[in-house]
């Protein structure tokens, strides 16, 4: 009972993390209809934005929020002066442009950085909580990554729900060309999303890096399952990444803690493979069809 304590919650901190990555993907798709494979080279470079704060600085929190920063501002960068040129074309250009930028935030990481593992400091420590005798399986750090995370996606569905910004955002997504005559200016509508997402990105690199060093390809494993569960979830579903995020993070850490860490990999994939099969469109998908 105790495993299953520890392997749950453990899972459910790992989870939030996949969440973050699969959020920003959300954001990206709901409004260009785009997957953004670049988005953990730009989680990665935000996080080398952070590290050279603190360790010029020596605080966590100045890299903290150089990061979120770093993260915001490369969203909206990319989004003006490589991926815009890309819409309204076939779609295949968008997905050849956002692999060629993860190669080249790759590459350009390694040139600046090199190549050698980094250690990365944690936000607080990650020495295991316990009650009692009892091992809980999550950390202070691990509950600073679920609340962080729950902070952002709550921040964004009371952006989507309550705000014009939100509403421009879902008019967007729903219908650009519509949204286009009833005034919405698209192009910052879409840089938006670009940053917000760039913002996520960056808070997953910043949560996940303490427990995998950073280095130029450090993201590259993340981005998969973040992708993964928000497949799970649903593309359109902000909560269904959340949701796909913990599922997926409790199921790989029961697979990893009862029948071995070479298996987290295969069973990340088995999850992707069976939710395509058996629910393509993902778990918070809608039946309703959207007319044009």
């Amino acid at each position: 009972m105790q495993e299953f304590l520890e392997f749950t919650l453990g899972g459910l901190s790992t989870g939030m993390i996949y969440a973050a990555i699969a959020l920003s993907l959300v954001l990206i798709w709901r409004g260009t209809r785009v997957l953004n494979y670049s988005q953990g080279g730009m989680a990665m470079f935000s996080t080398y934005v952070a590290l050279i704060v603190i360790n010029r600085t020596g605080s966590y929190w100045l890299g903290f929020v150089a990061a979120l920063a770093a993260g915001l501002a490369l969203g909206a960068f990319l989004e003006r002066t490589v991926v815009r040129p890309t819409l309204r074309k076939p779609p295949l250009n968008a997905v050849i442009v956002t692999i060629g930028l993860l190669i080249f935030l790759e590459g350009l990481a390694g040139i600046i950085y090199g190549g050698q593992y980094r250690s990365f400091p944690p936000a607080y420590s990650i020495r295991g909580i316990t009650a009692g005798s009892v091992a809980l399986g999550i950390s202070p750090d691990g509950l600073f990554t679920a609340a962080a995370v729950l902070a952002a996606a709550g921040a964004l569905a009371l952006v989507f729900q309550y705000t014009s910004v939100g509403l421009r955002l879902r008019a967007t997504a729903f219908n650009p060309d519509v949204a286009r005559l009833l005034g919405v200016r698209i192009g910052r509508v879409l840089t938006l999303g670009w940053a917000l997402a760039g913002l996520l990105g960056a808070l997953a690199g910043l949560l996940v890096t303490p427990t995998t060093f950073l280095y130029p390809n450090s993201m590259d494993a993340i981005f998969v399952l973040g992708f993964t569960a928000a497949v799970i979830g649903g593309l359109d579903s902000p909560v269904g990444a959340v949701v796909g995020g913990l599922i997926l993070g409790v199921l790989l850490s029961y697979v990893g803690g009862y029948l071995g860490s070479d298996l987290v990999e295969i069973a990340g994939l088995a999850a992707l493979v069976a939710v395509l099969m058996l629910r393509p469109a993902g778990l918070f998908s809608s039946h309703a069809v959207r007319r044009v």
